[in-house]
């Protein structure tokens, strides 16, 4: 049986899919079991001393508070403001049929019209899910806003520390989105770089989200976490 270049599409395309779903799955149980295990976890932690010194201790300095959620507001706004504008593009590229081709004699894989159009279509909805987490980002965030600027409330402070976290929750979400995507583009060149890309990017992921340093306290607990004076020792 002869083997055709069109076969890799069919191994290395899924495997590296696999190892990249598998990755995120081992990462979602230690975040939901072993948070502190995760950056993700660290940074919550973080945010819930930040949300209760806003809310208990400084809330004279509210415009602090309000200038920090607009900054991570603003780029979340302009991450989905680029994903859309790629959703836009890949569509009316896709929509042109006769532009639908890559034909080359470097790419060792499978350049078949249907192939290249399925390669869109997975592309396009990689940035679509990107577009979407941000643009949810940005909707906790402005709710945190309002809760944050609301005069004389007894708002609890769950209420503002589930918005805060969510809202790098989706912001994290549509980074892996945008991570899958680049994982898809390079596809386009082939299934060897895309499986290579994969793997790779398993590899500097594990190291990024990977948490061993001890988690911050307030500072009423040894000073660890002085928020006045923004030292953060570790």
């Amino acid at each position: 049986m002869k083997f055709h270049k069109e076969y890799l599409d069919l191994i290395l395309v899924p495997s590296g899919l696999l190892v990249m779903f598998a990755y995120h799955l081992v990462l979602l149980y230690k975040y939901i079991n072993q948070p502190h295990t995760t950056v993700m976890g660290f940074e919550n932690n973080d945010k819930r001393i930040w949300v209760e010194r806003i809310m208990q201790v400084d809330k004279r300095d509210v415009g602090t508070a309000l200038s920090v959620i607009q900054s991570n507001t603003t780029a979340a706004t302009f991450l989905a403001s680029v994903s859309l504008t790629l959703c836009s593009l890949i569509g009316a590229w896709i929509a042109n049929s006769s532009n639908i081709f890559f034909q080359s004699q470097l790419i060792y894989g499978d350049t078949r019209p249907t192939t290249i159009s399925i390669k869109y279509i997975c592309l396009l909805t990689c940035f679509l899910l990107a577009f979407s987490c941000f643009v949810q980002a940005a909707r906790h965030l402005v709710h945190a806003n309002y809760l944050i600027s609301t005069p004389d409330s007894f708002i609890p402070l769950s209420s503002v520390e589930i918005a805060v976290i969510r809202g790098g929750d989706f912001w994290s979400l549509g980074l892996r989105a945008l991570y899958f995507a680049l994982n898809l583009l390079l596809w386009f060149f082939g299934p060897i770089p895309m499986f290579i890309c994969s793997v790779a990017m398993v590899m500097i992921l594990q190291y990024l989200d990977s948490n061993s340093r001890p988690l911050h306290s307030n500072g009423s607990q040894g000073g660890q976490f002085q928020m006045g004076k923004r030292n953060y020792n570790v």
